[in-house]
């Protein structure tokens, strides 16, 4: 991609990419179970798109209980910030970085260079000399930008994983198909009597994934590997199904992280659902607010709400959180990690990490009884609720106990 050009990057540099701590805590509940880069947004993690660029598995430089599932070098590294996308440009400005510069975007540090990743913290780009970027990159630095920029990094995801392949041909005779120059399917990909329009985005159908009778499909789209696309789904443009996961009914412009549940009616527009999730059956999700006004959502770093500018937005859903059948959320709803909701009635626009019921009030649901059911969940995929898991939840556990104010009551 960038041969007859000489590059300070070479096949010895570490890659880590760094929790900036100004966007970490506005990306929460999700940065609360991950490192920033472990986002899922188009068709890959943050990660995986730099993978794909450097040739390398980058680390993460993180939370501290996070940093044994998510490891890093302790050398000298080239260090990128994880809320940053790439793209070729800015990949270009990266790697021609010499150890005395630092590349930024307004006041966002890019990425620089350090003999010491342990120690490593963005202050010590004041130091350096400073580079601005030539153009502006995808910076994931608030919750709502997973879906907001999720359209974009679809397209530039599209054209990395396929570019110079071959796509398997569609041979069902009933599926019908527009734009399909714009459609990638994968080895193992099953797809029977479904519609996809791809005129205005490109699909992209994973490795073994199923889209079912019926189904009707508008790009920009992806469904990540071992996914399932229910029969007479209808799902919208700028969508990401993440891998292992199950959807049905009607999604607009939305992300599901993976490993997670939207298998029935009811309707997901602009949201957010991490891994683990499940939407119990005819779940609705409000995106847009009777008087059209800006939508606010809950701000960790400012202990209230705030305003996304945001005409349409969703739900923001932790992970291993769940809901009951015929649950509806209303505009703007953010729902912490393990949180089990249900009943009738709107619950509150602000659910807590590990809240048990809905309207009619909460209580805590406890980490005996979540681990029952995390094991339960994990165990349907194959995949263990291991001791790395455990700690971190037991973590996030902790970190939240006082957003549930009613353990502090009577």
């Amino acid at each position: 991609m960038f041969s007859g050009r000489l590059f300070y990057f070479c096949d010895m540099d570490n890659i880590i990419l760094f929790d900036d701590p100004a966007i970490r805590g506005s990306l929460l509940p999700f940065t609360f179970t991950r490192p920033v880069a472990d986002i899922r947004i188009g068709i890959l993690k943050i990660s995986e798109k730099w993978k794909h660029y450097s040739g390398k598995q980058p680390g993460f430089l993180t939370q501290d209980y996070l940093s044994n599932k998510f490891t890093k070098t302790e050398d000298s590294a080239l260090m990128i910030n994880g809320a940053v996308c790439p793209d070729d440009e800015l990949w270009t400005e990266i790697i021609e970085l010499q150890s005395s510069q630092a590349l930024f975007s307004d006041q966002v540090l890019i990425a620089c260079r350090t003999e010491d990743s342990s120690g490593f913290h963005p202050d010590i780009a004041k130091d350096k000399e400073r580079l601005d970027t030539a153009h502006k990159p995808t910076i994931v630095q608030k919750s709502w930008n997973i879906f907001q920029y999720n359209a974009v990094e679809l397209r530039k995801d599209f054209h990395l994983v396929t570019k110079g392949r071959g796509s398997l041909p569609i041979s069902d005779p009933f599926t019908i198909v527009y734009g399909k120059e714009n459609i990638f399917v994968e080895e193992g990909a099953v797809i029977k009597a479904a519609v996809l329009n791809a005129e205005n985005g490109p699909i992209y159908i994973g490795r073994n994934t199923e889209i079912q009778e019926g189904a009707v499909i508008r790009g920009p789209f992806a469904l990540c590997e071992g996914s399932t696309v229910n029969m007479g789904a209808k799902l919208r443009g700028d969508t990401t199904v993440g891998p292992h996961s199950k959807v049905g009914g009607e999604i607009s412009n939305s992300v599901i992280f993976g490993f997670s549940n939207k298998g029935h009616e009811g309707f997901l527009g602009n949201s957010v659902i991490g891994e683990w999730c499940n939407l119990g059956a005819d779940t609705n999700t409000s995106n847009l607010k009777n008087n059209y006004a800006a939508v606010k959502v809950w701000d960790y770093t400012k202990g209230g709400f705030t305003n996304t500018g945001l005409q349409f937005c969703g739900l923001m859903m932790g992970d291993h959180a769940k809901c009951g059948i015929n649950t509806m959320f209303n505009t703007g709803t953010v729902v912490g990690v393990g949180a089990n909701v249900f009943g009738d009635g709107y619950p509150r626009n602000f659910i807590p990490s590990f809240s048990w019921g809905g309207a009619a009030g909460f209580s805590t649901f406890q980490i005996r009884k979540f681990e029952e059911t995390a094991i339960a969940v994990m165990k349907r995929r194959g995949m263990e609720y291991g001791d790395e898991e455990k700690e971190i939840v037991k973590k996030v556990f902790e970190l939240t106990r006082h957003y549930r104010i009613w353990d502090k009551e009577g």
